[in-house]
């Protein structure tokens, strides 16, 4: 086979370009720290690479979304515990005011602190996230969703009303799970319950217009049994259809000597005609401090409501009690009835009464908000506690990824420094080798 010296020269120059190509890619890896450089140096390691870095990325927008979540809920939670403080201040000061030994001077004054409570709470309501939307307007993040309203022909102080929503802004925090990074004002301002949280008391009145005449107070009242309530509250024949459902404990003397009677007081929302009071009762001796069981003796067998209530002092003739389901009342309406309550002058001993029964129903439903804030927060502090193991297994699956990237595409370095010494001693030896064979010709032996 005959070889020309072009062939020679050629060949010895491919080899050369190879060996400088090879060392070139040995120094790039060596810079960069990296095994694959393009997809062609290990194909099915470099989408595999593509598969976990793509994993990655999707678990990285979860921790950011961990984090958002876990910074708003952090703020939720600091606003709440300044709300618990705020009442269980506006509740001292209610039983401070409560004592009937205070003039209406006194009284007022507490008032006048207590309306600066009132405007603390409306800003707490009102506070933002960092971003600058509501925390507490559901879905309507840039609507301020508590809003103080003039005085009204029926009432002469000014109320708050909600002009968010029950939404809720969910945040996916992982693969299956959603989870809201705010609370609704609606659930922790507007929707306390009254009384004890299933039924209020009050005092009813001694005929139109009049107030009870006597000294006897009734108390917040106990469930005994929340099946019996429900049951007793959903039975329409019991009620006879009505709406507005309540049971009225009426007093009576004769010959000084002191009774009360159960009646089914219930009325019928307007323009509907109202009811008159029915007795579900018998006539029943009364002694001060008594509990009054709540019962319906008139169906077979007697309906037990599963509740009670004791009534201390001495009603007089015409007295009345009321027991009704409890309604939902905004801590911003219980603060203001509160201190309308205040101003209004005590210079009686009827208005002293009826002033400790109001005063004692207002400190029940303080007590209902103060419990209602505590449910909210057992409910944001458990969605920080999800949050935290969360962001825990978002931390260690980080690792694993960055682990399994490492060995897929991270270089060996002892290997690759061998590699590259020895295509650089092989790159010289061509190199050597092409000089030698181009020196070779036949006029040096003529």
């Amino acid at each position: 086979m005959r070889i020309s010296t072009t062939q020679i020269y050629a060949a010895g120059l491919v080899g050369m370009e190879q060996n400088q190509s090879q060392v070139l890619k040995l120094q790039n890896r060596i810079a960069s720290g990296r095994r694959i450089l393009t997809p062609a140096d290990d194909p099915v390691a470099a989408a595999r690479v593509l598969e976990v870095t793509q994993t990655k990325d999707v678990a990285a927008e979860y921790a950011r979304n961990q984090g958002d979540a876990s910074n708003r809920l952090g703020m939720i939670d600091d606003q709440l515990t300044a709300l618990t403080d705020l009442l269980q201040s506006v509740r001292s000061r209610t039983v401070q005011a409560a004592n009937t030994v205070l003039s209406d001077s006194d009284r007022v004054a507490i008032a006048t602190e207590l309306q600066a409570r009132l405007d603390e709470m409306l800003g707490i309501a009102n506070s933002r996230s960092a971003e600058g939307d509501y925390l507490f307007s559901g879905y309507q993040g840039t609507a301020i969703p508590f809003v103080r309203t003039a005085a009204s022909s029926t009432s002469t102080s000014s109320s708050v009303a909600y002009f968010g929503d029950d939404g809720e802004r969910l945040l996916q925090v992982s693969p299956s799970q959603q989870l809201a990074a705010n609370i609704a004002g609606s659930d922790l301002f507007m929707n306390v319950r009254e009384g004890n949280g299933n039924f209020s008391t009050a005092a009813g009145g001694n005929g139109p217009g009049l107030p009870n005449q006597g000294t006897g107070m009734i108390d917040a009242g106990s469930l005994l049994d929340r099946q019996k309530w429900q049951g007793a509250l959903n039975n329409d024949s019991l009620w006879q259809g009505s709406s507005q459902r309540e049971v009225q404990i009426r007093f009576s003397s004769v010959a000084g000597v002191s009774s009360y009677q159960l009646f089914d007081a219930s009325t019928n929302a307007p323009p509907a005609a109202p009811l008159a009071p029915r007795a579900i009762g018998p006539v029943q001796s009364f002694t001060p401090g008594q509990t009054i069981p709540v019962v319906n003796s008139t169906t077979t067998p007697p309906t037990d409501f599963g509740a009670q209530v004791v009534i201390d002092g001495s009603p007089v003739d015409g007295d009345t009690f009321i027991v009704k389901p409890s309604a939902n009342k905004s801590m911003f309406q219980t603060v203001q009835e509160m201190l309308d309550l205040l101003r209004s002058p005590v210079d009686s001993g009827t208005a002293r009464t009826a002033f400790s029964v109001q005063m004692q129903a207002h400190l029940n439903n303080l007590d209902q908000a103060l419990a209602n804030v505590g449910r909210v927060q057992a409910t944001v502090g458990a969605r920080l506690q999800v949050l935290d193991g969360l962001s825990s297994s978002s931390s260690a699956l980080d690792v694993q990824y960055q682990q399994t990237l490492s060995g897929l595409q991270d270089l060996d370095y002892a290997q690759a420094i061998s590699d590259f010494t020895r295509q650089q001693t092989s790159l010289e030896a061509a190199q050597k080798s092409f000089v030698q064979i181009a020196g070779l010709s036949l006029f040096k032996y003529l």
